[in-house]
């Protein structure tokens, strides 16, 4: 943070202490903000990025960053990005400063507990300027009309990466460490077990809730007691995959990625991971900007609208689980793959998904899933 900036916030705080959805891919003819005045070509246009982490997370954050430096290479686009900033009233600050000291017209604070209140609250005293969440669940009627939300189907390569993990796993036993048990993490966690189960019926995913997106020293401990329990694959929910991919390879055992490329940190036992393409979301926000056109509210998309990636497959996947994965990628790319194809069980036994129904990606019910399938060992609870 630099003095100027730091000084504002100092004086500021002296001075005053997720809807409906029916969403086809990326931007979505559902109802929309009212629209910006056009920021042409040719006039500066200053964009900030808030981020409750590390850029350098190999995580939710540092592919948040990556985006916003395909957007810095924009012409006329200068680029704000506020680090390691916590989801509380300090993000409201960081929010004004931006917007007063540096003019700021578009936001993306990134962090899932910054949308209510806090970036629900500063977009009510600057209606001027654009705010957009990512997974914030957008509500007409009682939401500011210049606040937007952003996210994608990654479940898509979540299924994939769990079919590289039934087709590798020795023990049929994966391990899942995740943050909170809100409705994006349980429909991950699903999905990876439904790939992994889709060419492995005996496997069983146990899953470990942490409590909270980054928590190393917990992170840790969850996946050497994943381990000593005999788990043979670990992947993660969480915003820093880091610890986990590294204890994952000095315990011997394979792993799957999350938000970003980690195979840098397990370059024996990195299977592929679940990327995110945040430049798509966010270069396309702009050039809406630009135009003067309107924004949607909730803008969703998968692999064949290039806001998802999978990770190169690592050196133990072998040619049959190759071959596996990309076939269900391929059926992803022509937005052919249903994912959660009844009927589908929880793991308590109750019937959640009919047989002979399918959600598809754009099914709304999927944005707030709140249970977890058959074969995963854990409470959707979070205990």
């Amino acid at each position: 943070m630099n003095t100027t900036r730091r000084s504002w916030l100092v004086q500021a705080s002296l001075a005053a202490l997720a809807a409906t959805i029916a969403v086809t891919a990326t931007f979505l003819p559902s109802r929309t903000l009212k629209a910006a005045p056009p920021v042409p070509a040719d006039e500066p246009l200053t964009i900030g990025f808030i981020y409750v982490g590390s850029r350098s997370d190999y995580g939710y954050n540092q592919a948040q960053s990556e985006g916003a430096k395909e957007v810095a290479k924009l012409p006329n686009v200068k680029i704000l990005e506020e680090e390691n900033v916590p989801e509380t009233v300090a993000v409201q600050k960081t929010m004004e400063s931006m917007i007063v000291q540096d003019g700021a017209k578009i936001i993306f604070p990134t962090s899932f507990g910054y949308f209510d209140p806090h970036m629900l609250k500063v977009a009510t005293k600057y209606p001027e300027v654009t705010f957009l969440h990512c997974g914030g669940m957008y509500n007409a009627e009682k939401h500011p009309k210049n606040v937007g939300s952003y996210f994608g189907y990654i479940d898509e390569c979540e299924y994939i990466a769990g079919i590289t993990a039934g087709k590798t796993t020795k023990t049929n036993k994966l391990g899942f460490i995740a943050a909170k048990p809100i409705p994006q993490v349980l429909r991950n966690i699903n999905a990876f077990t439904l790939g992994a189960k889709s060419v492995n019926p005996s496997i069983t995913t146990t899953v470990i809730f942490t409590g909270d997106w980054f928590m190393p020293v917990k992170e840790a401990e969850a996946a050497n007691s994943l381990v000593d329990q005999g788990v043979d694959v670990l992947t993660c929910h969480v915003d820093s995959p880091k610890v986990i991919l590294e204890t994952a390879e000095k315990r011997g055992v394979f792993s799957c990625g999350y938000h970003a490329n980690g195979s840098a940190l397990a370059p024996k036992g990195y299977l592929t991971g679940s990327e995110w393409n945040w430049s798509k979301v966010f270069i396309d926000y702009v050039n809406n900007m630009r135009a003067g056109k309107e924004l949607t509210h909730l803008v969703r998309g998968g692999l064949k609208d290039g806001i998802v990636k999978i990770s190169p497959f690592g050196p133990a996947v072998s040619d049959d689980a190759k071959k596996l994965a990309d076939s269900a990628k391929d059926s992803a790319m022509k937005g052919e793959l249903i994912i959660f194809k009844g009927p589908i069980k929880d793991n308590s036994g109750k019937v959640v998904i009919d047989a002979g129904k399918s959600l598809i990606q754009t099914d709304p019910t999927l944005e707030s899933m709140n249970y977890l399938v058959e074969g995963v060992v854990g409470s959707a609870g979070g205990k």
